[in-house]
């Protein structure tokens, strides 16, 4: 796919990914049409724009709204070739409490996407996903296991439309918002580092990795694919 001369839309596109995905396509396609930023957090968005003034960035938009809204979705869809989906609820503990929003959100969102991309001209759809969705014991993980199929199996619905979905099922991010790096590093302050479980082990990626290998497949996947890529894992105690 000619990723120079697409129109580009990241869901999410406030977060720890989707901020690194806008700059890793800024400095490596220079002469991209537009880059669409949808989200539903108009503080990180005007935050976003500060560094991305238009008057430097005319080709990058910035777009509020929630995936749980089918009809926003279709406008903010409108001639877009490329959809890099990055919006999800990802708290396990907030899951369990509140699981309903992450079935709103993770499930029935990642359907609108399908649906609105069905009901546009998107080329390609790369959504991302997590390590926890592999035999799910969680809220968050079964979530997104279900919102993997649905991209998948949308594949087999699209009929003669020129639209293929894929999956990207990658591990936890080092230091992005919310996880247990930057957690860790403010309980150090008190001296003491809360572990649910001293057997725990996280697989771990960084932005730059997960960054890079979300273009390759944008370049070199198919459609149908859940690709899962080899990283390494650490000890929970390890990092304390």
């Amino acid at each position: 796919m000619d990723i120079q001369r697409s129109n580009i839309l990241i869901t999410g596109g406030t977060g720890s990914f989707g901020k690194y995905f806008l700059k890793k396509l800024v400095e490596t396609y220079k002469d991209l049409p537009r880059i669409v930023i949808y989200s539903r957090d108009e503080l990180k968005q005007w935050e976003l724009q500060q560094e991305y003034p238009k008057s430097k960035y005319p080709n990058i938009r910035f777009f509020l709204g929630d995936i749980r809204d089918l009809q926003r979705l279709k406008n903010a869809l409108e001639k877009i070739d490329i959809v890099i989906h990055a919006a999800a609820l990802k708290q396990v503990t907030a899951a369990e409490y509140n699981p309903i929003e992450f079935i709103k959100t993770n499930i029935i969102g990642s359907e609108n996407i399908v649906r609105a991309c069905m009901d546009t001209n998107v080329k390609k759809v790369i959504a991302l996903s997590t390590d926890k969705a592999a035999a799910p014991i969680n809220v968050y993980g079964a979530t997104k296991l279900v919102s993997d199929k649905l991209f998948i199996a949308g594949n087999n619905i699209k009929g003669n439309r020129d639209l293929s979905f894929s999956c990207v099922r990658y591990g936890n991010v080092m230091g992005s918002r919310g996880s247990v790096i930057p957690l860790f590093l403010e309980k150090s302050k008190t001296g003491n580092l809360t572990i649910t479980d001293p057997n725990m082990t996280r697989f771990n990626i960084t932005l730059e990795q997960a960054t890079k290998m979300v273009l390759w497949v944008l370049e070199n996947s198919y459609g149908g694919e859940i690709f899962v890529p080899k990283i390494p894992s650490y000890q929970i105690t390890d990092l304390a």
